[in-house]
C-alpha cells in the first residue's frame, strides 16, 4: 500500500521490524501503524471487553485501537501506540489482550456474548451468591483485567527527570505554536517549543496547503531553521506536555531514546521535565472526532484526518478503494486529496444537503453510512442511506469519517477549569482564565483555518509578551488558506446493530441511553457506569459524541449535560519517568560524607544513618566494636574527639517572618533568641507526637540555621515547606536545605577549645564562645561557621565550611587531635556518650511519643500557638497511664542490656498484657561502668529506684534493672558548660 514517491519520509532508509513473529520492512523514523498499513496489515489490536478485532483509527498519541507491545522480556514496554513508536532496524512489537495473537484471538469469543455484557452488567451480575465473590469472581476479572503485560522483571532502561525555566512556554508547533515562538523569540524572550511529534510543524505537515506563496511544509522549514539560530528558543520535539499545574508549572514527557535501535550508553528511554513558564501559549490543535453507526469499528474504518497524514507524511494508502463520509468540509479535503494521489475514490458522503463538489467523485449529499460489512479482519462494503430513503451499497476497503473536531481542551482543566460550549462549531472551547498565565491559541480555541490559526499564535504571543513587559517585534500572519469551518452536527446514526462510542472499552451508544434509562443521567455517573472515556485515550475521541448522546437520552442540551473531568496526564507516563533517579540505589542511595575515604582508610566499618553511610567506630589493632567504642568514649571523656556530624539536616531559614515561623513550628519560643545563640527546639506533628529535636542558631535578625536529626531532614523540610506553602502563605519567609553545602564536624572533651585555638585564625577566646553560642569564624582566610553546642556531655564545639573542604578539614582536625591524645570516633560511641546524658534520638522519638513522655512538656509554651499544640492536650496523651522515658542500669553488674526488650514488673508472668514498657537504647558506658539504657516505662518518672525485669524473647535473654533519671552523666552539665 506504498505510493512510490509519496510522503515526507520518501528517501528514509528501509529498515526490517517485526509484528507478532512476522517480518516485515518500512521506512527508518515512521510510525509503527505507518509500516504496518504500508504492508497491508489492517488488525493491530483487539478491543478491551470483547476482544473485538480493530485496525488504527488516529495518526497521533489520541490513538484508541493500534495499541502494541514493544520489545522482549525485561525491555517490553505494553500498551505503546503504534501511531507514536517510531520504526527502527530490529524493531520487535506484538499485539496484546489477545490470544494467540491479534489476528487469530480465542477471546473474541466474548463477542458472542455481547447481549449479556452490556454497560454495568458486572454490577448487576457479581453481587451474588455472596461466596463466591472472593474464591471466584474477583481472582476472574482482576486475571482479565488489563492490556498489556509487565515482564515481571527489573526494568534495565534508565530514565531522567529535568527543569527548565522559560519566560514562555509554547505547547504544541502546529501554526499557531509556531507563528507564537517565532514572534517571542525575536522579541528576545526565552522560549521552550514543546511538540509531541518527532518534527514540528503539526497538521500543516499532513496537508496540501500553501503558506506565505509556498507549500506549507517548506515554510515551516523556514521557520524552524530562524528559530535554530536563537539562542534563546529551545525547540523540544518528542515532547508532550501532560499536565497543568500551581504557579506556572507543567509537566512533560520527553521520549528520548524509544525510537532508536541502539541508543548511546547511558541515554536515557525517557525524561520527565517540570517546566516553570512565566507565561505560555497552548496550541496543542483539535481532535478530529468520529462518527457512531453500526460496525464503525471495522479494521479499515479510520478518521478523515488521519488518512491525510498517512498520505502526505508516510505514502501510505489506507485502502486500494475508499468511501469518505462527513459533515464537515474536511472530509472534502481528504477525497480531494486521495484521488489526487490516484487512490481510488468511490464515494463521496456528506450528511449535508448542500456540501461542495468533489471533482470526479461520486456524491451523496444529505445521505450518512448506516453500516458496514466484511470479514472480522477488514472492511469489505459500506451501506448508505440516501437523502430520499433509497439504501445503497458499495464495495470497498476503506472508509475515512470525519464528524467535525474538538479543540484539545485538556490542558486548561487540570486546574478545575470547565470548557464552554460554542454552538457554531459544536464543541467545547477553554474557558478564559482556566489556567492562569496560559493563553490557548489556533485550533484549540476554536480557530480552525491554517490563517486563523497563524494570526492567533501572533496575538497570544503579544499578549504574553505584553505581560512580560517585553515589546513585541512588528510582524504580520503569513497568507493562508482562511476557509471558514462549515459542519452540520452529526453524533450517530441510526441503524441495525452496534455503533461504537468508546473503540477501546467498547461502549456503544445503546450503552449510553442504558445508563440514562437507569437514571446515570449524570456525566460523571454515566462514564462510571459504562467505561465511556476510561479507556487509554481518556475519550479524546469519543467523549463528546457521548455526552451528545446522553444529552439527547435525557432531553437536555449538551451544555447543560456538561463534560467529565480531564485530569493530568494528557498522555499515559510510565512510573519510571515519573520517578526518574529512583531505581536501585537512586531508590536508597549511598550518601557518603566528606570524610568518607578518610574514614574507610582507618579500618572503620561504616553503616546506614538515613541514606547516609557514617563510620560505626575505628579499630585500632583486633579491637572489636564493644572495645573500640569504649575506648573512642573514654578519649571524648578525657581528651578530645573529631565526629563528622555533616549528616545532621541543616535547613537555612530567611525572612522577615522567620523568628515567628520558627515559633509556630517548635513548641517553644524562638523569637526572643539573640543573633549569636543557639536554641535547642522541640518539633510536634499535627497529632501533637513528636516529629524532631534539634538546634537552630541565630545569624542575623532574619536569619536562622536549624539542624534536625539525620534520619528526619526531609521529613522536616518537607513538613517545613507545607507549613510556608498551606498554612501560612502570607509570611516572609523562605526555608532551603544546605545539607549537603556543608561539612560540619563535632569537636568533643576537655582540650576540645585547645584544638580549635590553633586551627581557627585569630585563636579561639573561650570566653567569647559560651555554652549555646555561634558565629563565624574563618580558617586559613576560608569561611565558616563556628557553634558551641555539645551531644557528648563534654565541653563540645561543631565547626563546618563549605563541602568542598571538608576532606581537608576532616585530616587537618585528627592531626591535631591526635597531638592532643585524642581522634575520631565513630556511631558507636556516640550513641554510648549520648546514652549516658540521657539525650534522646529517633529511637525515642519514633513517632509514637509525645513531649509529656520524654520528660520536655513544659518546653510547650503556653505564651504562643504552634503546630500540634491542641492536639498534644487530647486525652491519653499525658498522664500516668503513659509510658515515659527512664534510664535503666543493670542490677547485676556487667550484664550486657538489649535493646527491644521489654520491661515487667518484678513477679509478673512474661506475657504481652503484663509489659509495662520497652528499651530503645543501650550502650556499654565508661564513665559509669557497665552497660546502660534508655526506655519507656508506663509512670516512669515516679518509679526511679524500682527494679524491673527486662525481657528480650527474640534473643532469650532476662536481667533485672534499676529504674533510674535518664540523665545518668553529670545531671547538673558542668561538663559540657566547660
Amino acid at each position: 500500500m506504498r505510493l512510490p514517491g509519496r510522503g515526507r519520509n520518501a528517501g528514509a532508509e528501509e529498515v526490517r521490524f517485526r509484528f507478532d513473529g512476522r517480518d516485515y520492512r518500512g521506512r527508518a523514523g515512521e510510525p509503527l501503524a505507518a509500516a504496518l498499513l504500508a504492508n497491508g496489515v489492517r488488525v493491530m489490536g483487539r478491543s478491551f471487553k470483547y476482544h473485538r478485532p480493530r485496525g488504527v483509527m488516529t495518526a497521533g498519541s489520541e490513538e484508541p485501537n493500534a495499541l502494541v507491545t514493544v520489545g522482549r522480556g525485561a525491555d517490553r514496554e505494553p500498551n505503546v501506540r503504534a501511531t507514536v513508536q517510531e520504526v527502527f532496524e530490529g524493531l520487535e512489537a506484538y499485539g496484546q489482550n489477545a490470544w494467540p495473537s491479534v489476528h487469530f484471538d480465542l477471546m473474541a469469543v466474548n463477542d458472542l456474548f455481547a447481549p449479556f455484557l452490556g454497560a454495568g452488567f458486572y454490577y448487576k451480575t457479581f453481587m451474588w451468591p455472596r461466596a463466591f465473590w472472593e474464591k471466584l469472581y474477583e481472582p476472574g476479572i482482576r486475571r482479565a483485567a488489563g492490556l498489556g503485560v509487565l515482564s515481571g522483571e527489573h526494568n534495565p532502561d534508565p530514565y531522567e527527570k529535568a527543569f527548565a525555566f522559560c519566560d514562555l512556554l509554547v505547547i504544541g508547533a502546529g501554526p499557531a505554536g509556531l507563528m507564537a515562538a517565532l514572534a517571542a523569540g525575536r522579541a528576545g524572550a526565552e522560549v521552550i517549543l514543546a511538540d509531541e511529534g518527532p518534527e514540528p510543524g503539526g497538521r500543516l505537515l499532513s496537508e496540501d496547503e500553501r503558506v506565505e506563496g509556498q507549500p506549507a511544509q517548506a515554510w515551516v522549514a523556514v521557520v524552524l531553521a530562524e528559530l535554530a539560530e536563537m539562542p534563546n528558543v529551545r525547540v523540544m520535539t518528542r515532547t508532550t506536555v501532560t499536565g497543568a499545574y500551581d504557579q506556572g508549572t507543567y509537566g512533560a514527557l520527553e521520549r528520548v531514546s524509544a525510537h532508536m535501535a541502539r541508543p548511546a550508553p547511558g541515554l536515557p528511554r525517557e525524561c520527565f521535565w517540570r517546566i516553570a513558564a512565566k507565561r505560555a501559549v497552548l496550541a496543542a490543535g483539535a481532535l478530529e472526532r468520529p462518527v457512531a453507526f453500526a460496525g464503525n469499528d471495522r479494521p479499515g474504518v479510520m478518521l478523515a484526518s488521519a488518512m491525510r497524514s498517512y498520505l502526505h507524511r508516510w505514502g501510505v494508502a489506507p485502502g486500494r478503494s475508499v468511501v469518505v463520509f462527513g459533515n464537515n468540509d474536511d472530509a472534502q479535503r481528504t477525497a480531494r486529496d486521495l484521488a489526487a494521489a490516484g487512490v481510488h475514490v468511490a464515494a463521496m458522503v456528506d450528511a449535508r444537503t448542500d456540501a461542495p463538489e468533489v471533482a470526479g467523485v461520486r456524491m451523496f449529499r444529505g445521505a450518512v453510512v448506516t453500516g458496514t460489512a466484511g470479514g472480522r479482519h477488514g472492511l469489505e462494503a459500506v451501506t448508505i442511506r440516501c437523502e430520499d430513503g433509497r439504501v445503497e451499497r458499495i464495495a470497498v476497503e476503506s472508509l475515512a469519517v470525519s464528524g467535525g473536531w474538538n479543540p484539545a481542551v485538556h490542558l486548561t482543566c487540570h486546574m478545575n477549569g470547565r470548557p464552554v460550549w460554542r454552538e457554531e462549531i459544536a464543541a467545547f472551547v477553554p474557558a478564559d482564565g482556566a489556567v492562569p498565565g496560559l493563553a490557548p491559541a489556533g485550533a484549540c480555541a476554536g480557530e480552525f483555518s491554517t490563517r486563523g490559526c497563524l494570526e492567533a499564535g501572533l496575538r497570544a504571543a503579544g499578549a504574553a509578551l505584553a505581560d512580560l513587559g517585553m515589546q513585541a517585534p512588528a510582524m504580520e500572519a503569513p497568507e493562508a488558506d482562511a476557509a471558514r469551518y462549515r459542519l452540520r452536527p452529526l453524533w450517530a446514526v441510526e441503524g441495525r446493530g452496534r455503533a461504537w462510542l468508546d473503540f477501546q472499552n467498547d461502549v456503544t451508544v445503546k450503552d449510553v441511553k442504558l445508563a440514562a434509562q437507569e437514571n446515570y443521567a449524570s456525566v460523571e455517573h454515566m462514564k462510571r457506569y459504562t467505561t465511556q472515556g476510561m479507556a487509554p485515550d481518556q475519550g479524546k475521541n469519543s467523549n463528546v459524541a457521548a455526552l451528545a448522546v446522553l444529552a439527547e437520552a435525557t432531553g437536555r442540551g449538551i451544555p447543560e449535560t456538561g463534560t467529565t473531568t480531564f485530569r493530568p496526564p494528557y498522555v499515559p507516563v510510565s512510573i519510571a519517568a515519573m520517578g526518574a533517579g529512583a531505581q536501585g540505589k537512586g531508590f536508597a542511595p549511598e550518601r557518603l560524607t566528606t570524610s568518607h575515604a578518610a574514614s574507610r582508610a582507618r579500618g572503620a566499618p561504616m553503616i546506614e544513618a538515613g541514606l547516609w553511610y557514617r563510620p560505626s567506630y575505628f579499630p585500632q589493632g583486633d579491637e572489636d566494636w564493644e572495645a573500640a567504642c569504649r575506648r573512642e568514649a573514654r578519649m571524648v571523656r578525657e581528651a578530645v574527639g573529631v565526629a563528622d556530624v555533616s549528616t545532621l539536616g541543616k535547613i537555612d531559614v530567611q525572612g522577615a517572618d522567620a523568628a515567628r515561623f520558627l515559633d509556630f513550628v517548635y513548641t517553644n519560643t524562638f523569637s526572643t533568641l539573640k543573633p549569636g545563640r543557639v536554641r535547642y527546639g522541640l518539633m510536634l506533628r499535627e497529632d501533637g507526637h513528636v516529629m524532631d529535636d534539634g538546634t537552630t542558631a541565630r545569624f542575623g535578625e532574619t536569619h536562622f540555621v536549624m539542624t534536625t536529626t539525620t534520619a528526619a531532614a526531609g521529613e522536616v523540610m518537607a513538613h517545613l515547606e507545607w507549613v510556608r506553602q498551606g498554612l501560612r502563605p502570607d509570611w516572609d519567609v523562605r526555608p532551603i536545605s544546605v545539607t549537603e553545602q556543608w561539612a560540619q564536624f563535632a569537636v568533643a572533651g576537655p582540650r576540645s577549645a585547645e584544638l580549635l585555638d590553633g586551627l581557627i585564625d585569630g585563636g579561639l577566646d573561650k570566653d567569647a564562645w559560651p555554652f549555646m553560642s555561634c558565629g563565624k569564624v574563618t580558617v586559613q582566610g576560608i569561611g565558616g561557621r563556628l557553634f558551641r553546642i555539645s551531644f557528648s556531655g563534654e565541653e563540645g564545639y561543631e565547626i563546618a565550611l563549605p563541602a568542598r573542604y571538608g576532606a581537608a578539614l576532616f585530616d587537618e582536625l585528627l592531626t591535631r587531635a591526635e597531638a592532643l591524645g585524642g581522634g575520631p570516633y565513630g556511631m558507636e560511641a556516640l550513641n554510648a556518650l549520648r546514652v549516658e546524658k540521657g539525650f534522646i534520638t529517633h529511637a525515642e522519638i519514633h513517632g509514637r511519643t509525645t513531649a509529656f513522655d520524654i520528660g520536655m512538656a513544659r518546653m510547650v509554651s503556653a505564651k504562643k500557638d504552634c503546630i500540634g499544640k491542641a492536639a498534644a492536650t487530647r486525652e491519653g496523651l499525658s498522664g500516668e497511664d503513659r509510658e515515659q522515658l527512664v534510664g535503666l542500669r543493670p542490677v547485676e553488674e556487667g550484664a550486657r542490656m538489649t535493646a527491644g526488650a521489654h520491661v515487667f514488673a518484678e513477679g509478673a508472668a512474661h506475657v504481652r498484657e503484663n509489659s509495662e514498657g520497652y528499651v530503645t537504647s543501650v550502650a556499654p558506658s565508661v564513665a559509669l561502668g557497665g552497660w546502660l539504657g534508655l526506655g519507656f516505662l508506663r509512670n516512669g518518672r515516679a518509679r526511679h529506684g524500682e527494679v524491673v525485669v527486662l525481657v528480650d524473647h527474640l534473643r532469650g535473654r532476662r536481667l533485672r534493672a534499676t529504674v533510674q533519671d535518664p540523665v545518668q552523666y553529670d545531671p547538673e552539665g558542668v561538663r559540657l558548660r566547660g
